[in-house]
């Protein structure tokens, strides 16, 4: 993929440059206010990226005897993993341009789409026409479809509200059901977590069991095996933690049971809300669910990971109140998060309610 930048007084005109240059199938990449040492090209930089063939110099050359061939197995993976998303997106963008706005009203819609952090590439696909709902699933459902009872666990780096969502799901579906449920916490590396999950539990009048190791968490799971609802809290594990952490993420990912949904902030940067997910991967986790909506204004990250790692967004929360303060995800309302009110409504297909997006 061939990357230009395109400078210009207003990202519609540099747009216009790219496509002239470039044609229609160009890929809007980036739009950003010019750096200082680039003003003088433009007010804006705009990055376009074009499908044709790779200049001789990024061909890759093989390397005598296999010397670089582990070095060239992580490039090899990007370059095939960034392929998938240009052919997939490519999909999407060919069915619709067909229903393509006015060149001007496209502009605003994919800048603003961008401008509230939504993939560039994604953005632009909206803004021609593709349905948002299109790039990324919901699943509210608690427990791995075809299991006799749902075993959930909230996985996540320190500070992103799992203990205080845990309980509102126990709260909402377990208590709230009148289904038996129990709670099992396995962190044992923040000092009292234990003793505030234990007395949140006995509030709710939840059973709680605390468990110190990946084999007692197992054997907690099968003696609780006649409770319909069984909710495990995990530690934070910050990016130094991890090897600590290897033991349960390996227990929790080849669990048959385990629905596991790993716990993100909203309010999280992209870029380090891509890093997080990525070295979560040891977890295997099931879907994606969001905190702290109520903590910012720009949701495209929310769209663009679901997307990316092709795992639904579970449940959404907003707030402190138990059990309150939580919501099952649903495309509405996720539409409605990126794109606004009147903007989702006209573009989601008209045979679909939020409760069938649900």
């Amino acid at each position: 993929m061939k990357l230009k930048s395109y400078f210009s007084g207003t990202v519609e005109a540099a747009m216009e440059l790219a496509r002239k240059e470039l044609g229609e199938d160009a890929l809007l990449v980036n739009a950003r206010p010019a750096t200082a040492e680039t003003r003088h090209l433009g007010a804006y930089e705009v990055v376009f990226g074009s499908l044709g063939g790779s200049p001789p110099a990024m061909q890759a050359q093989p390397a005598p005897g296999g010397a670089n061939r582990s070095a060239q197995d992580p490039v090899r993976k990007d370059l095939a993993d960034m392929k998938r998303e240009i052919e997939r997106l490519s999909k999407c963008l060919s069915g619709a341009r067909m229903f393509a706005s006015p060149a001007s009203e496209e502009s605003d819609l994919c800048a603003r789409l961008v401008a509230n952090e939504l993939d560039p590439m994604l953005a632009q696909a909206v803004a021609q026409g593709a349905p948002l709902d299109k790039f990324f699933e919901v699943d509210a459902t608690l427990g791995r479809r075809g299991a006799g009872r749902a075993v959930i666990a909230l996985v996540g780096p320190p500070g992103v509200g799992k203990t205080t969502t845990l309980v509102k799901l126990a709260a909402r579906y377990g208590l709230a059901s009148r289904k038996p449920a129990q709670i099992i916490s396995a962190d044992v590396f923040r000092i009292a977590a234990a003793d505030q999950l234990r007395s949140l539990a006995a509030i709710l009048g939840i059973g709680c069991d605390v468990v110190e190791t990946p084999v007692a968490l197992s054997q907690a799971i099968e003696e609780h095996r006649l409770k319909e609802y069984i909710f495990i809290d995990t530690p934070g594990l910050a990016r130094n933690d991890m090897e600590d952490g290897m033991d349960l993420a390996r227990m929790i990912a080849s669990h048959p049971e385990i629905d596991t949904h790993l716990v993100l902030p909203a309010s999280m940067k992209p870029a380090d809300m891509a890093r997080v997910i990525e070295r979560y991967e040891i977890f295997q986790p099931k879907k994606l669910l969001f905190t702290r909506t109520d903590e910012t204004v720009c949701f495209g990250a929310l769209i663009n990971e679901a997307s990316r790692r092709e795992l639904p967004i579970s449940f959404l929360t907003n707030g402190q109140q138990i059990p309150d303060d939580v919501e099952p995800a649903t495309k509405a309302r996720l539409m409605e998060m990126i794109m606004g009110p009147a903007i989702s409504a006209s573009s989601a297909p008209p045979v679909r309610s939020a409760g069938a997006a649900a």
